[in-house]
């Protein structure tokens, strides 16, 4: 599977899908390791993780796809959310819940 089709798999297979900087464990870089915090109090304890530390052509690819230049990148239901700053955002004023709780609905 080419990476740009793996890129597109992903955020189509799993609701929630985070571009990030090391693992959920064990995050890389203070931006992935906040907004996955985010994340995880708005509720989203299922989301799906990619480590673009350890997936070089992701990392080099996820730009051209998302057009959006830096990681982390949250997906939900196969739209691009935004990084860091807007998944803070988000979550500050309780919409990033809102759209946790509809993404994990059947």
């Amino acid at each position: 599977m080419q990476v740009m089709e793996r890129i597109q798999a992903d955020v189509e297979r799993h609701p929630i899908v985070l571009f990030m900087k090391g693992t959920p464990q064990y995050p890389m870089c203070g931006f992935s390791s906040r907004a996955l915090q985010a994340l995880l109090a708005a509720g989203a304890d299922r989301l799906h993780t990619v480590n673009v530390l350890d997936e070089p052509e992701i990392r080099a690819n996820l730009p051209r796809h998302s057009n959006w230049p830096t990681f982390p990148q949250l997906f939900i239901h196969g739209e691009l959310i935004g990084g860091c700053d807007i998944t803070m955002e988000l979550f500050e004023s309780g919409e990033l819940q809102r759209i946790v709780a509809e993404a994990y609905q059947p």
